[in-house]
């Protein structure tokens, strides 16, 4: 079958299962995209792209183990098919695909966002540009080989949020509280509320436990915000930030929590 007379072959490649399920709500429905697999890690999808022979790949830069980074270097750039990175927040990433003119979704991207880079991808494999993409797609790697200073700090630095198309870079230590709301995350910072489809988890591990703190599984505080720590009746706890927020803390995350605020746990 010619190539533009057959769906357009699509794997999916996310640590994150909401991640995942994200994309697939996108594109089920339409005749002219087949999702062929998906890949949870690097190293899946590695195999995947071998034996599946996608024509479109959405690749997650930030995976545990290897990256997406990693994924193109193993297949090599001549070997890639058309690709749509995904990142959160690597300000880095973002940086170096504005420098290879590839396409990129940022978490949490809206519908249409989705829809212009897979429309960008469908042209660039309708009209066989398979060498300019690998062309591009060498000169991510060149800049990803960059010296240690751009690579990616331990923790979090800042984080993009997409908002109707458009991009702002919040950093963290601007960050007051964070909250969960379901599948998302609230940031907040001063007067303003950022979501972001990420993990309270992911999240937690992610910042600088110098400045943050989990004091609720709904809840990660900056400690130097932390006024009071409120004791109330049976075993309730909360903090009062300095700003008057009163937040939850849980019994089990109690103790670390006087810890780090010097307090002696009863």
């Amino acid at each position: 079958m010619p190539m533009n007379d057959r769906p357009l072959r699509v794997l999916i490649v996310d640590d994150e299962p909401l991640a995942r399920q994200r994309l697939l709500d996108l594109l089920k429905g339409r005749a002219e995209i087949e999702v062929v697999g998906q890949a949870t890690s690097g190293r899946e999808a590695v195999q995947a792209i071998r034996s599946l022979h996608p024509d479109l790949v959405f690749l997650d830069v930030q995976m545990p183990g290897m990256t997406g980074f990693d994924v193109v270097r193993e297949i090599g750039p001549e070997q890639m098919p058309v690709t749509i990175f995904v990142t959160a927040y690597d300000q880095y990433a973002l940086q170096a695909f504005e420098v290879a003119a590839l396409d990129y979704l940022l978490k949490p991207f809206d519908d249409e966002r989705f829809e212009q880079a897979l429309e960008r991808a469908r042209r660039l494999w309708k009209l066989k540009k398979v060498e300019a993409l690998r062309d591009r797609l060498l000169q991510l790697l060149q800049e990803d080989r960059t010296p240690e200073p751009a690579r990616p700090p331990k923790y979090l630095e800042r984080i993009a949020v997409e908002m109707r198309g458009q991009v702002r870079v919040i950093p963290v230590r601007q960050i007051d509280y964070i909250t969960a709301s379901g599948p998302y995350a609230e940031l907040h910072v001063g007067d303003q509320v950022y979501v972001i489809r990420e993990q309270m988890q992911t999240l937690e591990e992610r910042l600088d436990p110098a400045l943050f703190i989990r004091i609720h599984r709904s809840a990660i505080v900056r400690i130097d915000l932390i006024d009071v720590l409120l004791r109330g009746a049976g075993g309730r706890y909360a903090v009062r930030l300095k700003n008057g927020v009163r937040l939850k803390v849980s019994r089990s995350r109690r103790e670390a929590l006087e810890r780090r605020l010097g307090l002696n746990a009863e």
